[in-house]
């Protein structure tokens, strides 16, 4: 059992707790780079971790990240003037560069050395995959950029967005490491066609074993990036049909392909404050650009992805509408849980528990080992971060790796069967169609 104690840990993120410092020591997604599209761009809010901030591009192409209040009289900067490198707050025209700097006061007679003592807080950035990645921790622990696959495909084989979740980011992330829903809250989309979401062709064996199985075994070994979760169901050949997870530290998922050519997918549940994160969604192929079909059904919010309020991050089906579910669609089966799609699927049972669910009040099973270790994992690392021990997945070779879904005879161990299991989930292996049988 979780205590009050331990969920208090877990789920705050702020600024002086134990958990936000932890994960102020690792690189984390901003925004699409296309969001500060180009110099002196219009700024965007920001909110990480309950700090707010504003970021802009410079007129040098520089991606900024900065407090969003004005030192003087604590204006927001997005109402101010991105010029000149530098963005100007529009009440007073003190301007800060890239950096955090005051480099003008324009109403100020007297010497530069008040300017010159004049910085507001500041977070370096970078950009890869299409991302603006952003460091919040001690500057003398910052660590190399993670080197996650789908950052280094070229753009055509990969397709990125983020959405709002509405609750603290520990639901939706261990929702992403739960083998033991899908075959229920999703087998309404299993039984559908559709390239993102099942093959009636190619995906027909993976797709019949969610169906036809619903007991599990889970196998959970830990690993260097942070865990890999077996999760086995009888196939009904002499089989069995594995679906390979990885969470990644601090808060990254990558969930298996439907097929051994499908496209990869992923998640980052990055915490907005204590009670909302972003949702980050990854589909990318190692070997192939996506087709024409894939980027059509996840324009259309097809699997893990979601129809939005246009101008908005907020998903068009959510809780303020009941994530427009359907009784009788529920009833005859055709969504299990009466709700369309994977992702508001996800989002409504994510949500149901409230902004930060009350841990101490579960009853979990044998199916939710790698939700407990997840949690361990995740307190152990905030108690060295404090300790000011070696932390965890800080090399940036350790996000080399993929899911995947392999089948391999019954009786056979995934422990057992460590070469396939390698060979199926190290990126430095080729990807497409493969037998792991």
């Amino acid at each position: 059992m979780t205590t009050i104690a331990q969920n208090e840990l877990l789920t705050r993120t702020g600024p002086g707790t134990s958990m936000g410092a932890l994960f102020r020591r690792y690189w984390i997604p901003v925004m699409m780079s296309s969001e500060v599209a180009g110099p002196d761009c219009d700024p965007v809010r920001v909110k990480l971790l309950s700090e707010e901030l504003i970021c802009f591009r410079d007129t040098a192409g520089t991606v900024a990240l900065l407090d969003r209040y004005c030192p003087h009289r604590r204006v927001s900067l997005w109402f101010g003037r991105n010029e000149g490198h530098g963005l100007r707050c529009s009440y007073h025209g003190w301007k800060f560069d890239a950096e955090g700097q005051c480099v003008d006061i324009p109403s100020h007679e007297g010497d530069d050395a008040l300017r010159k003592d004049i910085r507001i807080k500041s977070y370096p950035c970078i950009e890869r995959g299409g991302v603006v990645w952003t460091y919040m921790g001690p500057p003398e622990h910052r660590p190399p950029p993670p080197e996650f696959e789908w950052t280094t495909v070229p753009g055509s084989h990969r397709y990125v967005d983020r959405r709002l979740g509405e609750c603290n980011y520990l639901q939706a992330l261990e929702g992403g490491i739960d083998s033991s829903h899908v075959s229920s809250l999703h087998g309404g989309e299993l039984r559908k066609g559709g390239t993102l979401d099942s093959d009636p062709g190619t995906g027909s064996r993976e797709r019949l074993s969610f169906l036809n199985e619903k007991k599990i075994h889970f196998e959970v070994t830990p690993s260097a990036s942070g865990l890999q979760i077996g999760a086995s169901r009888r196939a009904g050949d002499g089989t069995n049909y594995w679906r390979i997870t990885q969470w990644i530290m601090p808060w990254y998922t990558m969930i298996p392909p439907r097929t051994t050519d499908s496209p990869l997918h992923g998640h980052a549940w990055v915490p907005i404050d204590d009670e909302n994160c972003f949702v980050w969604n990854v589909t990318y192929h190692p070997s192939r650009p996506l087709t024409e079909t894939e980027l059509e059904e996840m324009h259309n919010g097809e699997g893990i992805y979601a129809e939005l309020i246009p101008g908005s991050f907020r998903t068009a089906a959510n809780k303020d509408n009941d994530y427009l579910m359907d009784r009788e669609a529920q009833r005859e089966g055709r969504y299990y849980s009466g709700i369309k799609g994977i992702a508001m699927q996800d989002a409504s049972v994510q949500e149901s528990m409230g902004p930060i669910v009350d841990r101490s009040l579960e009853r979990l099973t044998t199916t939710d080992i790698a939700i407990v270790q997840t949690r361990r994992r995740l307190m152990e690392a905030a108690r060295r971060a404090e300790r000011g021990e070696e932390l965890p997945a800080l090399d940036p070779s350790t996000y080399r790796v993929r899911s995947a879904t392999l089948f391999l005879p019954e009786g056979v161990r995934l422990a057992d069967a460590e070469a396939t299991l390698q060979e199926a989930t190290r990126t430095e292996s080729p990807y497409g169609e493969r037998s792991f049988a």
